[in-house]
């Protein structure tokens, strides 16, 4: 091969190697096309940052100016009933400290699941409570097939109110029982013949769990309301009778009837010199009605915490507490967290006894 045709190839060869122009030109489209994209990625994890904050500072913004406007507490009973009076009676003391309204607005019907179901329907934005029982948020689901709302599901708690202690009630005359024991062995000397007046599916709870823990045989007589058993009871038509202790104090006071003993696991200043069931031969008998305040599901933990705190504020009161005694609830103080574990523990007591009494709501 001759030079020249040599250098022919080598000219006629295209070049691999780039000039120094078009690799910085190249170089400086990469640099720049990864600085904007670098830009663009930081764009958007500033202002998912920015969304996350915003979100998580609502709760405590709310809480911060919460409340700027009227509260509403649901009760799911009739106006005049235990729970209406209490409710009336906490909100007057809790506007005060709030400084703003409180509503109470009754939502009776269905033992008090048309109430409840609309309070876990209501906004979760802190101006709409429920006021809770041991019926609505622990025992109803055992005794309907369809309450309208879940109570685990669509509820937390915020306080508890108070304890409504029953009471078992003998006849003066008709039997001479002074105590839980006597009354034990006069339903085993005779079993099934000692009646007992049940005025409300409470008192049925309290009686299927009396007879099984103290193994008292006794009969239930089922009544509509306390006004009938406690006057058949004091007339004589039945010796016993289950009921509230507002319902019994009066009887009770004027030797119409005497109290065997109150279904608190302690004694209650409602009824001074009572001695609870579980002191008298049945250990760890606790059967109570409860009132406490719930909130829907989702509502902002700083307000549930503020309204918790004034609560208790509340209720430690002394007066408060007099005026509580006076309509027959205990006054007990118990934070959110305790108070749904102690839900928890009721829904399990009461579903228990509930099923296997098989008790139904006719």
């Amino acid at each position: 091969m001759t030079l020249d045709t040599k250098d022919a190839l080598m000219t006629s060869r295209p070049s691999t190697r780039a000039t120094p122009r078009a690799t910085s030109a190249a170089t400086g489209r990469a640099t720049s096309d990864a600085a904007r994209s670098r830009r663009s990625w930081l764009r958007t994890a500033i202002t998912g940052i920015c969304a996350l904050a915003a979100v998580a500072s609502m709760p405590a913004a709310l809480a911060a100016s919460w409340p700027d406007k009227p509260i509403r507490i649901i009760v799911p009973y009739a106006p005049g009933q235990g729970a209406d009076v209490l409710a009336r009676l906490l909100s007057q003391d809790l506007a005060k400290r709030l400084n703003q309204p409180i509503v109470v607005e009754n939502r009776a019907g269905a033992g008090g699941n048309i109430g409840s179901a609309a309070a876990a329907r209501a906004a979760n934005d802190g101006y709409t409570f429920l006021l809770g029982t041991n019926a609505t948020n622990a025992a109803n689901e055992f005794l309907y097939a369809n309450q309208g709302y879940d109570p685990t599901a669509d509820f937390t708690g915020v306080a508890m109110i108070g304890l409504l202690p029953m009471v078992i009630c003998t006849s003066a005359a008709d039997l001479p029982a002074n105590s839980v024991g006597e009354l034990i062995q006069r339903a085993r000397a005779r079993p099934d013949t000692l009646n007992v007046g049940l005025p409300s599916t409470t008192a049925q709870v309290v009686f299927a769990e009396f007879v099984k823990s103290a193994q008292a045989p006794l009969f239930a007589v089922k009544y509509k309301a306390s006004g009938q058993s406690l006057t058949d009871a004091m007339g004589g038509q039945i010796p016993l009778v289950i009921d509230t202790v507002t319902a019994a104090r009066p009887h009770l006071a004027s030797g119409k009837l005497r109290a065997v003993g109150i279904t608190s696991l302690k004694a209650s200043d409602m009824l001074p010199g009572v001695r609870p069931v579980s002191e008298q031969g049945v250990p760890g008998f606790d059967v109570v009605a409860w009132d406490a305040l719930f909130a829907p599901r989702g509502t902002p933990t700083p307000i549930i915490r503020q309204m918790s705190e004034q609560i208790r504020l509340v209720l430690e009161q002394p007066e408060m507490r007099r005026k509580m005694l006076d309509i027959g609830v205990e006054p007990l103080v118990m934070p959110p967290a305790q108070l749904n574990a102690f839900v928890n523990d009721e829904r399990q007591k009461w579903g228990g006894i509930i099923k296997a009494a098989g008790i139904r709501i006719e």
